[in-house]
C-alpha cells in the first residue's frame, strides 16, 4: 500500500509516495530527497545531528514519521543561505569557530535558529547552553557554538528592528 504526502521543503512543494508508513522524516530527506546536510547520528533522538525545523519548530527528524508531517513546512540546512549569502547563524558559526569536524554543525545551526525563533536564547550563555543541550558535539566546540548563538541573536534582533522601522 502506498501513501502520498506533500511537504514544503526549503520553500519547494515536494510530493512523495511512501511504500512504508514507518519511513522517518530523516530517511525521507536524506535518501529520497537527497538533502544530505541533515545528519544521521544516533538514530535515537539523543544527539541532535538530525535537527530540522518543521513549521518553525525544531525536531529530531530521526524520531518523526514522514507520514505524520503531511502538509508541513520543513526547513533544512540546505534551505538557509539565500542567493549565496549565508544565514546570520551560519555566518556566526564560522566567525566564532562553532564547529570542528562539522558533523554536528547542521543540527547545531538548525537548533540555534529554532532556539532564537522561539525566543528562548536570552542573552545569557548558560541559557543558550541549556537550550542547545539536545545537540551534542563530540569535538566539544561548545564555547564557539554558544558565542555564535548569542552573536547571531544580536544580529537578527538588530536586523528585525531595522526592518520594522
Amino acid at each position: 500500500m502506498n501513501f502520498s504526502i506533500s511537504l514544503i521543503v526549503n520553500g519547494e512543494r515536494r510530493n512523495v509516495e511512501l511504500d512504508d508508513p514507518r519511513v522517518t522524516l530523516l530517511d525521507l530527506l536524506r535518501e529520497r530527497l537527497h538533502l544530505t546536510g541533515t545528519k544521521k547520528g544516533c538514530d535515537r533522538g539523543q544527539c541532535g545531528a538530525c535537527t530540522v525545523l518543521v513549521n518553525g519548530r525544531r525536531i529530531n527528524s530521526c524520531l518523526a514519521l514522514a507520514l505524520s508531517h503531511d502538509g508541513a513546512e520543513i526547513l533544512t540546512i540546505e534551505g538557509l543561505a539565500k542567493g549565496g549569502e549565508l544565514h546570520p547563524v551560519q555566518a556566526a558559526f564560522i566567525e566564532h569557530d562553532g564547529f570542528q569536524c562539522g558533523f554536528c554543525t547542521p543540527g547545531q545551526i538548525m537548533s540555534a535558529i529554532g532556539l532564537i525563533q522561539e525566543g528562548q536564547a536570552g542573552d545569557d550563555s548558560e541559557r543558550v547552553r541549556e537550550g542547545m543541550s539536545g545537540n551534542l558535539c563530540r569535538c566539544s566546540a561548545y564555547r564557539g557554538i554558544t558565542e555564535a548563538v548569542l552573536d547571531a541573536q544580536t544580529r537578527l534582533a538588530k536586523a528585525h528592528r531595522r526592518d520594522a522601522a
